[in-house]
C-alpha cells in the first residue's frame, strides 16, 4: 500500500501506527476509516452550483427559447418558468441529499432506491459518455475563446485549440489532485468572474432601458403550437442543468443538512435572475433576427456597445468555461469515487491521498477517459 494514497476500505484494517493519525484526522466517525474531509462552506457550495449551471451558453447562444417561442416576451416568460420549475426539482434533490448523505448524487440515490443493477448502468453511462464528452466540449470552447483574439479574421487552428484544451484539463487535474481548497478557490473566483461579466451586461441593458430601447419587447409572432412550446421549455430547462452538482460532493460540504438546501435555494434564485435579466439586456440592443443569427450573442452585444473594450466579453467567456471545466472535474471525480466504494468500479479509485485528502486516482482516471475525447 502506498504511503501517500490509501484506500478508505483497507485503512480500517491497517495497523500501521504512522497511518492512524492521518486516518483519525480524516475520519468522520472516529473509527480509523479515512474519508473525504468536509472543507466546503456554504459560499463554496453556491459557487459550485452557479459555476456548473452557468457555462458559455448564456454568452454564446441563448437562442433556443427564442427560436421556439417566436417572440421576445414569450421567451422571457419561458426563462422565468424554467427557472421556477428547476427550483422545484432542486428542492427535491436537496431533500434527497439530506436523507442520503453520500457522494455520487444520482448514482447514490438510485443505488439506495432501485438497487445495484440500475445504479451500475447509470454510473457507466455517466463515466464513459456524459462526463468526458461534456468536459471535452467545454474545454474546447475555452480554447476557442482564448485564441480568438489572436485569430480575429478566421477560426483558430484545430491543433492549437486541442493543445490548449489539453493544457487546461491538465492544470485543473493537478489542482484537484493536490488540494480540495485550491479546486474550490478556482471555482469561487471564476464563478465571481462570470457573474461580474453578466452583471456588466445586465447594467448595460438597464441603461439601454432607461434610454427607452424597448421596441423589441412584444408578443408579435408568438407561436402557439404545443410542440414548439415544449421545445422552448426543453431549451430553457437545459440551460439550468447543473443544480444537482453539489450533491455529488456532499460528503465534503460542512453541515450539509443546513447548507445544502440554502446553497440550492440561493443558487437557483440567482441564476434565474441572471438569465432573465441578461436576456432582457440582449433584447434592448439586438433584434430577435440578430440574436438568432449571431454565433456569439454576448460578443455581438459588446461589439455594438463597448467599442474598443469589447474584448472583455470573450475574456470573461473563456474564464467562465475554465470554471465550468473545473466544476465538472470536481464533481465527476466524486462520482468515480462513489462507484468504486460500492464495488462497481476498480477499488483503486477508493484511494485517497492521506496528506491532502483528495481522491487523486479518481481524478486521474477522468483524464484517461478524456484522452479519447480531445485528440
Amino acid at each position: 500500500m502506498s504511503a501517500e494514497v490509501v484506500s478508505r476500505k483497507s485503512l480500517s484494517n491497517a495497523g500501521d501506527e504512522n497511518e492512524q493519525p492521518a486516518a483519525a484526522a480524516a475520519a468522520s466517525n472516529g473509527g480509523g476509516e479515512i474519508r473525504l474531509e468536509a472543507k466546503m462552506t456554504l459560499v463554496n457550495g453556491i459557487t459550485v452550483i452557479v459555476g456548473s449551471i452557468i457555462g458559455s451558453g448564456i454568452f454564446v447562444s441563448p437562442t433556443g427559447v427564442l427560436k421556439y417561442t417566436g417572440s421576445v416576451n414569450a421567451s422571457l416568460m419561458v426563462w422565468v418558468a424554467s427557472g421556477i420549475f428547476s427550483m422545484f426539482g432542486a428542492y427535491c434533490y436537496a431533500e434527497l441529499g439530506c436523507m442520503i448523505s453520500k457522494s455520487g448524487a444520482d448514482y447514490a440515490y438510485i443505488m439506495e432506491t432501485f438497487g445495484p443493477f440500475l445504479a451500475f448502468i447509470r454510473l457507466w453511462i455517466e463515466c464513459m459518455i456524459v462526463r468526458p464528452c461534456s468536459q471535452a466540449i467545454v474545454a474546447l470552447t475555452f480554447s476557442v475563446y482564448v485564441l480568438k483574439p489572436f485569430f480575429p479574421e478566421c477560426q483558430p487552428p484545430d491543433e492549437s485549440v486541442r493543445m490548449l484544451a489539453v493544457c487546461c484539463i491538465l492544470v485543473l487535474t493537478f489542482i484537484n489532485c493536490y488540494e480540495v481548497k485550491w479546486a474550490t478557490m478556482v471555482q469561487d473566483y471564476f464563478t465571481y468572474a462570470k457573474l461580474f461579466a453578466l452583471f456588466l451586461i445586465i447594467l448595460t441593458g438597464m441603461y439601454q432601458l432607461y434610454l427607452g430601447h424597448t421596441e423589441h419587447f412584444t408578443f408579435d409572432d408568438t407561436k402557439t403550437d404545443v410542440t414548439e412550446i415544449a421545445l422552448s421549455f426543453y431549451s430553457g430547462l437545459f440551460a439550468y442543468n447543473g443544480w444537482n452538482y453539489l450533491n455529488f460532493i456532499i460528503e465534503e460540504l460542512k453541515d450539509p443538512v443546513r447548507n445544502l438546501p440554502k446553497a440550492i435555494a440561493i443558487s437557483c434564485s440567482l441564476v434565474t435572475f441572471v438569465y432573465v435579466m441578461a436576456n432582457v439586456a440582449f433584447f434592448t440592443t439586438l433584434s430577435p433576427v440578430e440574436i438568432l443569427g449571431s454565433e456569439a450573442v454576448a460578443v455581438t452585444f459588446a461589439n455594438r456597445l463597448y467599442g474598443y473594450m469589447a474584448w472583455v466579453i470573450p475574456m470573461f467567456v473563456a474564464m467562465s468555461t475554465f470554471g465550468a471545466v473545473n466544476g465538472v472535474l470536481l464533481t465527476s471525480s466524486r462520482l468515480f469515487y462513489a462507484g468504486a466504494c460500492e464495488g462497481q468500479m476498480p477499488e483503486i479509485l477508493t484511494m485517497i491521498q492521506i496528506k491532502r485528502l483528495t481522491p487523486a486516482p479518481a481524478v486521474l482516471t477522468i483524464v484517461r477517459f478524456l484522452s479519447g475525447r480531445v485528440p
